[in-house]
């Protein structure tokens, strides 16, 4: 049997090692974030690049009980009190394209603006008002943008891109997210780009694969599943939850008598 392949982690009855980094010289040098960057690129950050990093995970971490992750997290919790795991496991399962996964097309979308862009000699904006007009044309929303409870402006985007912009590690990414934004503005209506969009921008220009778009939201808001739980098993009674529930379906049929 072939064994398996990995470049993440090398552990023997000496050590432990993550990329070639000792872990437990990073349990006393190093932090959590360090450890979560280290893990999914091929480095360690720079400072600035932690901190950019800690508010992305802060950021993420919960956005409240009714978010979809934390509710069913909640539910589950409600009826399985011998199970936190699962409860999480109930969360984490609900991420995906609707919820949590529109920083990975996002970072998808971005790049082939880019790609765009460089490859017919375009501006950033000409080229955000093409993949308009493609979305347009086609019904599609553009993933990162717009927000249910955020309507008019996601507050988390304007501390993130301006932390970015303040350890100049802005680039391509994040100008080119805010020319889809304005593109938006001019052909469609005002829809702000949101966290997702916010964090696909930057983990474009600090050189992550789209697939982590989605990965880091699922760290981040592990956090605040774990703490929804812990609140739910701690304050609340078992089966506490009941979701109203309205039946519209075809009226009983009664057996005619003879």
């Amino acid at each position: 049997m072939e064994p398996w392949r990995t470049a993440i982690v090398n552990a023997d009855p000496t050590r432990i090692e993550i990329r070639g980094h000792d872990v437990t010289a990073m349990m006393r040098s190093a932090t959590f974030t360090d450890a979560i960057f280290l893990l999914h690129h091929t480095r360690l950050p720079t400072p600035d690049e932690r901190r950019l990093f800690d508010a992305m995970l802060i950021g993420g971490a919960d956005h409240g009980a009714g978010a979809p992750s934390c509710a069913a997290a909640r539910l589950a919790a409600s009826g399985n009190r011998q199970s936190p795991s699962a409860a999480v496991a109930a969360g984490v399962l609900t991420i995906g394209e609707e919820h949590g996964g529109a920083g990975a097309r996002c970072m998808e979308l971005i790049a082939r603006g880019l790609q765009l862009a460089r490859k017919d000699s375009l501006t950033l904006e000409v080229a955000a008002a093409h993949l308009v007009d493609q979305a347009r044309a086609s019904g599609e929303r553009l993933p990162g943008f717009g927000h249910r409870v955020h309507a008019a402006i996601d507050p988390r985007v304007s501390v993130l891109f301006g932390l970015a912009e303040d350890a100049q590690l802005a680039g391509d990414g994040v100008r080119f997210a805010r020319a889809l934004e304005a593109a938006l503005k001019e052909k469609v209506k005002p829809i702000p780009l949101n966290i997702d969009g916010a964090l696909a921008a930057i983990l474009h220009d600090l050189g992550f694969p789209p697939l982590v778009g989605m990965l880091l939201f699922i760290i981040s808001r592990v956090a605040g599943i774990s703490a929804e739980v812990a609140e739910e098993y701690g304050r609340e009674k078992p089966m506490r939850i009941r979701i109203p529930v309205v039946y519209d379906g075809p009226d009983s049929h009664v057996a005619s008598k003879e």
